[in-house]
């Protein structure tokens, strides 16, 4: 199978890219002597774990099936962290899960007793008051006003440190070195005192590092400082960050339509295939494609689904779309394929990777029973 023959609609990982990724996360986490871990949330394909793991520390979950997968697929360390947890979810996270996050002072002093009890290191989420969230404003602002996430620093001195092992905080989006700096320097100017009385602190995700301009050694020489301070292990949750522009969502162009302006319906869906491209919103860019108005012809890209704000976005390209067209949206890795979605009975796009070798492997053939298995019996 070649990439030209694999049907569509498909997520394509490129595990060429990928270890290229993931050397840039293995410099900084020997040259820093940090701790760094993948953040399934945001890519979690277990074919891929075995070559992942040889550069990284384990993973970071928000939840228990993230966690359980986690502990299955990857191995190594197993880090989750919820804004709430069910009754009896603490309890199982404890058999999977060697490190377990709260995100208050309440939930800290109900579940961590039980953790701590099962040999778990304790986490307590704070939220720093750091605002550096490059995507989406506040819908990817974890300190945005009234935020869920985290205790908030008036209420730190209600905290007994002495039960707590992780000093946790996560203020990020896609952001460069000068988030990652900030934020780091943030944390170590306001929050001292708590800092002196746990033994690692966590810094979260949002670090771009393989981001275009991202200055790894900015980044390694503020963990290393920040490390020779307070004297405490450093972790690192990047998601995004480990697998930004490995890999493309393959799709086809499958009908024309003409109102007030040509409009390619595709294989592919905002809705179902690429939701934050709504969510965010944002504009992925195509392989041979431009703005509209750029190239000789231009269209508006749309998923088949009945809603209405099924839009991808308005492109160019050098010559006229047609049926069976193949369009390729540059990286798709991060978040779209572990966000996608069976609305209209719109099938699921199929997950592949190209080998270093150069050859494609499909990882999956979704159809029907994907779709009738998420609506019960």
């Amino acid at each position: 199978m070649t990439l030209d023959t694999l049907p569509t609609p498909c997520f394509v990982l490129d595990l060429a890219r990928l270890r290229a990724n993931l050397e840039t996360a293995a410099r900084v986490r020997e040259a820093a002597d940090c701790k760094i871990l993948l953040a399934t949330k945001a890519f979690a394909l277990p074919a891929v774990f075995p070559m992942m793991r040889d550069y990284l520390d384990g993973t970071t979950a928000s939840g228990e099936q993230e966690a359980q997968l986690g502990a299955e697929a990857f191995g190594k360390e197993v880090h989750v962290y919820s804004p709430a947890y069910a009754p009896g979810e603490v309890e199982r996270l404890c058999e999977i899960a060697q490190h377990i996050y709260f995100n208050s002072a309440a939930q800290l002093a109900r579940y961590g007793p039980i953790a701590k009890a099962a040999g778990a290191e304790i986490g307590l989420r704070v939220n720093p008051g750091y605002s550096n969230a490059t995507l989406g404003g506040d819908l990817y602002d974890p300190c945005a006003p009234m935020s869920r996430f985290g205790e908030v620093p008036e209420k730190l001195a209600e905290i007994d440190w002495s039960g707590v092992d992780i000093f946790h905080v996560h203020a990020l989006c896609e952001s460069l070195a000068d988030g990652s700096v900030g934020l780091i320097e943030h944390v170590a100017e306001k929050f001292a005192p708590a800092l002196k009385q746990v033994s690692a602190v966590n810094f979260g995700g949002g670090h771009f590092l393989n981001a275009e301009g991202y200055e790894i050694d900015r980044l390694i020489a503020a963990i290393k400082a920040f490390r020779a301070r307070f004297d405490v292990d450093v972790i690192l949750e990047p998601g995004g960050g480990l697998v930004v522009n490995t890999g493309e969502l393959h799709a086809s162009v499958i009908d024309l339509h003409w109102n007030d302006g040509d409009i390619a319906l595709l294989d592919a869906s905002a809705s179902t295939h690429m939701p934050d491209v709504l969510e965010a919103p944002y504009r992925p860019e195509i392989v041979g494609a431009d703005a509209a108005g750029e190239r000789a012809h231009t269209y508006r890209l749309a998923g088949r689904t009945c809603m209405t704000g099924d839009i991808i976005g308005d492109y160019s390209f050098d010559a006229p779309l047609k049926p069976g067209d193949r369009v390729i949206f540059r990286d798709q890795m991060h978040y779209s394929f572990v966000k996608t979605n069976t609305f209209n009975g719109n099938p699921l796009a199929n997950l592949a990777i190209c080998h270093e070798d150069g050859h494609v492997e499909q990882l999956s053939e979704f159809g029907y029973d994907a779709f009738r298995s998420r609506l019960g019996r």
